[in-house]
């Protein structure tokens, strides 16, 4: 028996936006099976255990492109939960990788190749590069870059502090996307923590100031090479609203995957118009 939900429900259920219809396919590869042109969503798992993680998986992989077990929680895993949960993520095509402050807490402590070796020993396929607390050179940034490109890994930096208050310089960010890209970094994260207040393009009260993200399209026109971390739901729909289905957003969280694939598919009133049709002349009745 086809389980596949393609095998069930009418395809203008299952994507009215028609943009999305082939999440649902099995990942056997990450490598292999991701498609360029499709929205990344990137989840933030603060601690979850083995049967919550395999629930998430179970019910949400076709969903997921990649998994960051954010911050410092790594290491306080026992060794046997967390090669289980990288394992899994990994044979449903899904990237894993650390939170980007344990590098920089790796930068701080002058232990970089220690956790290099680690987190390869361990079966992570992906690094996120950042300095949201600590301050970085651009060679140090680029060298992070490509030693995780020699290691295997599929490298997403990270732009922005996480200090509350701390806005996007559009100009600089257009620089670091074009040298991040340059080492060997596939994707820029705009920061906005995981409470997505007062903090990158977030002000106190969660809304997205608008005026900044137009400020950032003015230096960095192509927005497909930026993930927006955007926790909350109304960011989530913002940011859909003015992107698109197959705009690329982070820090979501594992509970949440479903219900954003809804907003990205049209299918929650927050994007209903995502689905809505423009009749043909025929469609209409004219009277005289």
């Amino acid at each position: 028996m086809n389980n596949s939900m393609r095998a069930v429900w009418p395809r203008e259920l299952r994507d009215p936006s028609g943009t999305r219809f082939d999440s649902d396919k099995e990942k056997k590869d990450a490598a292999v099976s991701r498609d360029p042109d499709r929205g990344l969503t990137m989840v933030i798992d603060k601690g979850l255990g083995r049967n919550t993680f395999a629930d998430v998986i179970e019910t949400a992989s076709p969903y997921i492109d990649c998994i960051k077990f954010g911050f410092g929680t790594a290491p306080l895993y026992r060794t046997d939960m967390l090669l289980y949960k990288i394992d899994l993520a990994k044979q449903h095509g899904i990237s894993v990788m650390t939170g980007g402050t344990l590098l920089e807490i790796a930068v701080q402590q002058d232990i970089v190749p220690a956790f290099f070796d680690t987190v390869c020993n361990l079966g992570f396929n992906a690094l996120e590069v950042s300095d949201g607390t600590i301050e970085l050179s651009r060679q140090k940034r680029t060298e992070l870059i490509q030693e995780g490109k020699k290691r295997g890994l599929r490298v997403f930096s990270e732009f922005g502090k996480k200090l509350s208050g701390s806005l996007i310089d559009a100009a600089i960010l257009a620089d670091t996307v074009e040298l991040d890209l340059a080492a060997g970094a596939e994707y820029v994260t705009v920061e906005a923590r995981e409470s997505g207040v007062s903090v990158g393009i977030f002000d106190k009260h969660g809304e997205c100031r608008e005026d900044v993200v137009d400020d950032i399209l003015k230096f960095v026109p192509d927005h497909r090479t930026l993930i927006w971390e955007a926790p909350l739901k109304n960011q989530q729909a913002m940011l859909l609203r003015k992107f698109g289905s197959n705009v690329h957003l982070g820090n979501i969280a594992p509970t949440e995957v479903m219900a954003l694939e809804t907003l990205r598919r049209g299918l929650r009133q927050d994007t209903f118009e995502f689905g809505l049709k423009e009749k043909t002349p025929d469609e209409f009745c004219y009277m005289i």
